[in-house]
């Protein structure tokens, strides 16, 4: 009879119950949480990062994703206890906006022990899955070097620094690289810091134009600290230099299209283009595949008044 039990096995086979997967598990994304912390949601470039995180994830999925956002206030204490509370809400995904690259690298760590994917963006973040940011070198580079050229090759400049993150720090890097192949631009001052922040950019302003009476050219580190610099010149009655500065801010390109002599150029950022690429990156993570490249680098654009109508904006 072994003939007739191997006719019926198909049979007997077909007639087993089958368990069916509900659409909606079906399609259920591997995402399900994002954590998201920026240096200062005070500052409208952290703002159209944490917007456009959002926005991205509700453009792929809805409303399924729970999404919450936090400001770091530069506060390395601050981030901290932050990731701690995504990782025991059970994030899938964490972006983050370092406050020190380094010093982050073991919470980062723990993160990733407890299966939440990392993904960095505008600052390097030591053990970070996947890293996104500005060209900051090439921004200090683009900004400084038009410096020079409207000094015609000579002068005195100084840079108005800010927090110790990695984009600043390229960013002085880049400025310092081109100053150096002008002999005759002396570099008066580089360490005094305007916290990133339009109030600092005035107090720093302030307390340079005191010390250096003569000086032509100032490079700021970001736009909230050049408008505040900027506007200590005008309220002191000083149009004897120039500003550059890096962000490409609304603030700016309204500065640069009413033609303002003091503040004349910006290195513009792409702050919705560096979020959404670190959200696909993310996505990718926690969906198990490792993407491509993990550092990615977002080229900046020297904005003036002759190019500033060309600009496109953050979006």
């Amino acid at each position: 009879m072994r003939w007739l039990s191997l006719l019926l096995l198909p049979l007997l086979v077909a007639l087993l119950p089958v368990e069916h997967v509900s659409a909606d598990k079906a399609q259920q994304p591997a995402l399900q949480s994002v954590g998201v912390s920026v240096s200062d949601l005070g500052n409208p470039f952290f703002v159209r990062i944490a917007e456009t995180v959002r926005q991205r994830i509700r453009d792929k999925f809805g409303t399924s994703v729970r999404i919450m956002v936090k400001s770091n206030a530069y506060d390395e204490a601050r981030l901290e206890q932050q990731i701690q509370e995504f990782i025991k809400l059970k994030m899938d995904l964490i972006i983050l906006v370092a406050s020190d690259p380094y010093a982050i690298e073991p919470y980062i760590r723990q993160a990733q022990r407890a299966g939440v994917k990392v993904v960095a963006v505008d600052v390097n973040a030591s053990g970070a899955d996947a890293t996104v940011t500005t060209d900051n070198v090439q921004a200090g580079e683009v900004a400084c070097e038009y410096l020079a050229d409207q000094l015609n090759g000579k002068g005195e400049i100084v840079i108005i620094n800010g927090p110790p993150v990695s984009s600043v720090v390229e960013r002085v890097a880049g400025c310092k690289a081109v100053l150096n192949n002008y002999p005759d631009i002396y570099l008066l001052s580089d360490s005094i810091s305007g916290g990133g922040s339009y109030e600092g950019g005035m107090e720093a302003m302030a307390l340079l134009m005191e010390s250096y009476p003569n000086l032509n050219a100032v490079f700021a580190i970001n736009d909230p600290t050049a408008s505040g610099a900027a506007a200590m010149a005008r309220q002191s009655g000083r149009g004897n230099f120039i500003i550059a500065s890096v962000d490409g801010a609304p603030v700016a390109v309204n500065a640069l299209k009413a033609k303002d002599p003091v503040w004349t150029a910006s290195a513009a950022q792409f702050p919705a283009t560096m979020a959404s690429t670190a959200v696909d990156l993310g996505i990718e993570l926690v969906a198990g595949h490792q993407p491509a490249q993990t550092k990615i680098l977002i080229p900046t654009q020297l904005l003036r008044d002759n190019n500033v109508h060309l600009y496109h904006g953050w979006d």
